[in-house]
């Protein structure tokens, strides 16, 4: 998986399964954000990619 898929997929479970109302696994979103930062990559770039899909 290169970074920018790490930090689109970790976008998505965040969004999906993240915040105080979730009801899934909150492992999911936090193992993806694992993920993508063993890539390199920075909260910001995954705040960034969250607004990004809420306005697709």
């Amino acid at each position: 998986m290169d970074k920018q898929t790490a930090i689109e997929n970790a976008a998505r479970e965040v969004i999906a399964h993240g915040g105080p109302d979730a009801l899934t696994d909150p492992h999911i979103a936090t193992e993806a954000m694992g993920r993508a930062l063993d890539l390199d990559a920075t909260h910001d770039d995954i705040r960034a990619e969250m607004a990004r899909q809420r306005c697709l």
